[in-house]
């Protein structure tokens, strides 16, 4: 296992405090600690004073201070700070990949090959679209009146993000919106806050201006709330669970902020009765079982055609048997622990629960022996429960994969459709007809097929239906940070008197 009293490679760097305003780090204001836990081991590696509302107030009043200047920065004077970004990005990558791991529990091998390349592309792709906010081209729609639109920034942006994928996150809401113009103030998950101070402090080395980017971490219900509901912020943007989401809403709407909500989700897997098999049986371990399930993402509902269902689940069931849960910084672990104790039980819930309605094949137990002290559940696949049960409806968010049969293919899309969620699917067919009804039907803002889970830069990540509104990465993302001003300029060379006399009459 990891020798016990790691310290991170920040650890020291970190030592000021976990609130990065105006460019420089200090301790929160509440009066409370809380402390970052490995979840591989169970130990302390780093305490923090919490935000408290005066942080908040302070972190936004830097935002507020430094948004003239930035907004009135060129398209091409942001776009060289994010690409100097993007290269001291890359420089610690390392450090950054490390102290992921230590705070989520990810395999090193998942944090050095996906989260922290992709957070790089990321930075590298906001720093070319900022040289392309566009707006609309001018034109006469008006008679002797030329009309053009013009993109401008929104303000001071507050942005909230997960636990799950701390250091992404904080790209996905933090890029996008400085592009743009805007500055920020995030508040990241109390369990995470280690790779978003990091990136603030990246941006700092990388010429961004103080104030432009501001981490606060404290509670939701203190930092969090005050936050969303401030009155100098005026978009907030969410990713977390629906309920939460809700709430940040109600709060949002009462000063009339720009909302960007990115919702939970129960990705169902479609496995047509003529797909490749052993594709798909691999695609379904590795899709629900990504990020130890923890992503909103991950494919849980494997729906499978009754020809192939039998096969299926014998072969899943076989290979996720032979996934290697373990240690995230050993090379050969494919699977690290739950964020947390508490998480880890209340998936260990969901399943003990549906063994009274549905077949446990696999897994469906903590490890024990070295594993005991971490938060580790073993990946677990569950056939044959009701569609209407617990396991099928409910968000487990942790390595769980339920399959049931289908007969029909409309009846497979349906089952596919029948939650509340819509983030993403996949579809897994060698029939381009079946593909396309798929991708056609199915009601999700992502529907990859015979793939489960790659994203990429360019395209959007984002929901419907209760999986929230507003999309990430991608052109999409950017416009999103942005207001739509239309401007109009009357062409003739004198006042429009007749324009006067139509409102008004004939008047002197």
């Amino acid at each position: 296992m990891h020798k016990p009293g790691h310290r991170f490679q920040a650890q020291d760097r970190l030592a000021d405090g976990a609130q990065y305003i105006g460019g420089r780090l200090r301790k929160g204001t509440s009066g409370r600690t809380h402390a970052v836990v490995n979840p591989a081991t169970g130990e302390e590696v780093y305490t923090y004073e919490l935000a408290g509302a005066a942080d908040v107030d302070a972190a936004v009043a830097a935002a507020r201070a430094a948004f003239p200047g930035w907004s009135g920065a060129t398209p091409g004077e942001r776009s060289d700070a994010l690409h100097r970004f993007a290269a001291v990005l890359a420089e610690r990558a390392e450090e950054f990949a490390q102290a992921e791991s230590l705070q989520c529990g990810k395999p090193l091998k998942l944090t050095r090959e996906f989260d922290v390349p992709g957070t790089i592309d990321n930075t590298a792709f906001f720093a070319g679209a900022a040289r392309h906010l566009q707006g609309q081209s001018a034109g006469e729609y008006s008679g002797d009146h030329t009309s053009y639109v013009r993109r401008e920034p929104i303000g001071v942006v507050g942005s909230i993000a997960p636990w799950n994928y701390p250091l992404q996150m904080a790209a996905w809401k933090i890029l996008p919106a400085i592009a743009a113009g805007n500055t920020i103030v995030l508040k990241p998950a109390e369990p995470t806050p280690l790779t978003s101070l990091l990136f603030a402090e990246a941006a700092t080395a990388a010429g961004i201006p103080d104030g432009v980017v501001n981490i606060v971490t404290g509670l939701g219900k203190e930092a969090g709330e005050h936050l969303v509901g401030h009155p100098d912020v005026a978009m907030t943007s969410f990713t977390g669970s629906t309920a939460v989401g809700k709430r940040v809403a109600e709060i949002a709407t009462s000063t009339v902020k720009r909302l960007h909500l990115e919702l939970g989700g129960k990705a169902p897997f479609l496995v047509f009765d003529d797909a490749d098999l052993e594709a798909a049986v691999h695609g379904a371990v590795a899709g629900s079982l990504i990020n130890t399930g923890q992503d909103c993402t991950a494919a849980t509902r494997a729906y499978v055609q009754r020809p192939l269902y039998e096969a299926f689940v014998e072969r899943t069931g076989a290979l996720m048997a032979s996934v290697r849960v373990g240690d995230p910084f050993a090379s050969g672990t494919d699977l690290g622990p739950l964020i947390s104790h508490a998480q880890r039980d209340r998936v260990a819930g969901f399943v003990d629960r549906a063994r009274g309605y549905a077949r446990v094949v696999t897994g469906g137990e903590a490890p024990q022996g070295d594993l005991k002290s971490g938060a580790y559940y073993a990946p677990t696949l569950v056939a044959d429960a009701g569609q209407d049960s617990e396991i099928v409806q409910a968000e487990i968010f942790g390595p769980v994969l339920v399959v049931l049969p289908f007969d029909t293919d409309d009846e497979g899309i349906a089952l596919a459709n029948d939650t509340p969620y819509g983030l993403a699917a996949s579809a897994w067919t060698r029939d381009v007809y079946r593909a396309n009804r798929a991708t056609r039907e199915i009601k999700a803002g992502c529907v990859w097929v015979n793939d489960h889970i790659p994203i990429i830069s360019e395209m959007p990540h984002g929901g419907y239906k209760a999986s929230g509104f507003g999309k990430d990465m991608s052109a999409y993302s950017f416009e999103e940070y942005t207001q739509v001003k239309h401007v109009m300029f009357d062409n003739t060379a004198v006042a429009r008197k007749d324009w006067h006399r139509t409102v008004f009459g004939d008047r002197p």
